[in-house]
């Protein structure tokens, strides 16, 4: 069954539905830019009882070179994380700032700060003082003023690797590469299939766990479907954690369902991914802006969330400057319409 909400072209005139009698519970899973969409929406109306959980497995840019460097977790999606909390305030907006600033030598000289978000040095930097990530995430958030709070999914570094093969031009067998910035642009390849965690039995973060258990609603997407949505169900204490839960799920789709990572792949095809990686797993809504689901494609994105056991809401949640760009304000009446409605 679907429904359409946000029929006028502009910005809807309505305010933002508020949140229940004591506030919404919700756990909003994922990374990078996708996740921070998300956040930026849930933080509208439900910045009292939100977390955010990232994934740790980025091994590329700022991230690759610290981890590599001090043997820490990737904080780049984390400090995206905390950014998108960040409040609408001048406080709240210089901090942001500041925590996406990155550094530059001048011309003619390469230094060792070049392209280090400043973010995630004082993340680091805060590891280092108190020795553990998530009292980290915590001080951090604190100076920021953020609303809500910010989790990774395991405190155990970890990698990813998947088998890609190669596309009808291409020749050879498939190669399995072990990098998830390489698996973020694998689609370019050919067809990315047995995606794994390493280690496979790192332990989930604890406060990660018990927010999901606790949570009215939990939220995967938009993001990197294979590198920032999947992840949280390849990780064991995670993904028993989702399947347990008591708590609605809900996927909010890409705007553009093929990037660099998925090129060839419908939208219905990604819904196909999270029942393929985790049968069983029921999903309770599905939110898609109705130009990312073509006309030709209906009927196999509805039998795809029919399999979920999920209910569609096509909302107009792009921005209008910005078609690949979730609107914040839009996406969070389209989560207010699904969670109270």
């Amino acid at each position: 069954m679907s429904q359409v909400t946000g029929p006028l072209p502009g910005l809807p005139s309505q305010p933002v539905p508020p949140p229940s009698r004591g506030g919404v519970r919700v756990t909003a899973l994922g990374g990078g830019h996708g996740l921070s969409a998300t956040l930026s929406a849930l933080r509208i109306i439900a910045a009292e009882h939100l977390t955010a959980v990232c994934t740790v497995a980025d091994d590329g840019g700022s991230s690759g070179r610290l981890r590599q460097d001090m043997d820490v977790l990737p904080p780049g999606d984390l400090r995206m994380a905390l950014t998108a909390l960040c409040d609408d305030t001048d406080w709240g907006r210089t901090w942001a700032d500041v925590m996406q600033h990155r550094f530059r030598s001048k011309a003619g000289i390469s230094g060792s700060l070049d392209d280090h978000a400043l973010g995630n040095l004082l993340i680091v930097a805060l590891w280092e003082l108190l020795g553990d990530p998530v009292e980290g995430l915590r001080w951090a958030g604190a100076l920021l003023g953020a609303r809500g709070q910010v989790l990774p999914m395991s405190r155990t570094p970890l990698t990813m690797s998947g088998l890609v093969h190669p596309t009808e031009e291409g020749e050879g067998e498939p190669i399995r590469m072990y990098s998830q910035a390489e698996l973020a642009k694998a689609g370019m390849r050919g067809k990315l299939t047995d995606v794994q965690i390493h280690p496979a039995a790192a332990e989930a973060c604890s406060e990660a766990v018990n927010a999901i258990e606790l949570s009215d609603w939990v939220v995967f997407g938009p993001g990197s479907w294979y590198t920032s949505v999947l992840p949280h169900l390849l990780l064991h204490d995670l993904r028993n954690a989702l399947f347990e839960t008591e708590a609605k799920r809900c996927v909010v789709m890409n705007l553009k369902p093929e990037t660099e990572e998925t090129l060839g792949m419908s939208a219905a095809d990604h819904l196909d991914v999270l029942a393929k990686y985790a049968p069983g797993l029921h999903i309770d809504a599905v939110i898609a802006d109705p130009r990312s689901v073509p006309e030709a494609e209906r009927a196999d994105f509805d039998a795809a969330c029919e399999r979920l056991g999920a209910e569609i809401t096509y909302a107009r949640v792009r921005k209008q400057d910005r078609a690949d760009v979730h609107n914040p304000l839009r996406l969070a009446i389209a989560f207010s319409e699904v969670f109270h409605g």
